[in-house]
């Protein structure tokens, strides 16, 4: 069973339990905002199932909490952060309005990150972006974790490596966000959980055989997960994964070849202003009209119809904040020792549900 809340008393709870755990209120909304947008999109792995796992974090020092990153270079396009493990959202959304503001000037701006904290949802920084008439782009990866397999091989070496880009057109942004893996580390550990299979062969075991076991991510020794194509086209996500690890954990100069830290994220932002490439009103003529044309196009049988990437989630997160967010049910019991603990109520369910 699941339950809806309104997204503002999530917001509020979320943040209560991050300055409690020693978050200042500014470190602690970023994050709380973050986290319930991912569930207003209904990305439920990387929304507020997350937050149990960073009070934990907080708790035993593996996320810093206190100052800012270290400017390692600074260019007029080009920036790279040393994140100190701070919060993942806090960085990225200052680095996104750093970005931003320098691409109104200089039509682009990057961002790389190393040793930032985990970012959660990468979706749920983009709307915000696209909205201002620019186009974004971000990705990342966590050097300390190697749980998808290379095509053809048996063993993790990286993690599902998102890449995420919005755009504007004139009915509404394109969003989208897709792991360079089948499935993610979140979905497999919730099945594994909840002793469910996979929805395919989306893993191999230790000795290399296609399985739709969850639990072969968590045995000695352990499988992994394919990388995007599976079986079949595995081959395209591994070599997209790779460009991911190249622009996130490699640009910033800091990944896999370091010690490992914890749970981390190297990060890739990049924002261009459509103003100072083809123009503005040409930017949007093109993505109105592909926009448009994949709409018309006559859906194939078992679709009602063609839609854009961020189309359902967008709808979705309008109705949730209309009707109340519907929590996944097995975000609330994670998080009912910590509010015990600091003495933060939980929301109430939103009248009528």
């Amino acid at each position: 069973m699941s339950s809806r809340h309104l997204a503002p008393d999530l917001i509020a709870m979320a943040r209560s339990l991050l300055i409690a755990a020693g978050l200042d209120s500014d470190k602690a909304t970023a994050v709380a905002e973050i986290l319930v947008e991912g569930d207003l999109l209904g990305h439920t792995t990387h929304g507020l199932a997350l937050l149990a796992p960073y009070l934990a974090d907080l708790e035993k020092g593996g996320m810093e909490k206190n100052g800012g990153p270290d400017v390692i270079a600074d260019f007029p396009a080009a920036v790279t952060w040393d994140g100190r493990r701070l919060p993942g959202p806090w960085l990225v959304r200052r680095a996104l309005a750093l970005a931003v503001n320098r691409a109104r000037e200089a039509g682009t701006c990057t961002v790389v990150i190393r040793r930032s904290h985990h970012i959660a949802c990468l979706a749920a920084y983009l709307k915000s972006v696209a909205d201002q008439g620019l186009m974004v782009l971000l990705t990342c990866s966590d050097p300390t974790v190697a749980t998808v397999a290379p095509h053809g091989g048996r063993r993790g070496v990286f993690t599902p490596n998102p890449f995420a880009a919005a755009w504007p057109t004139a009915t509404g942004p394109v969003i989208l966000d897709v792991s360079m893996s089948i499935t993610t580390n979140g979905l497999v550990k919730r099945r594994h959980t909840e002793k469910r299979l996979m929805d395919g062969e989306w893993l191999v075991d230790a000795d290399g055989r296609p399985t739709d076991n969850p639990g072969v991510l968590f045995t000695e020794p352990a499988g992994a997960i394919l990388p995007l194509g599976g079986l079949d086209s595995g081959h395209k996500g591994y070599a997209l994964g790779l460009m991911v690890e190249a622009l996130s954990n490699a640009l910033a100069g800091h990944g896999r070849a370091n010690p490992r830290e914890g749970w981390s994220a190297g990060v890739f932002i990049q924002v261009l202003n459509p103003a100072l490439f083809g123009g503005t009103e040409n930017f949007l003529k093109e993505t109105t009209h592909l926009a448009e044309i994949c709409r018309a196009t006559l859906p194939r049988p078992g679709f009602s119809s063609v839609r854009l990437p961020g189309e359902s989630g967008l709808q979705r997160r309008s109705e949730q904040l209309r009707e109340g967010v519907e929590l996944y049910s097995g975000i609330l019991p994670t998080l009912v020792p910590w509010a015990e603990k600091f003495g933060v109520a939980l929301p109430k369910t939103k009248a009528g549900n």
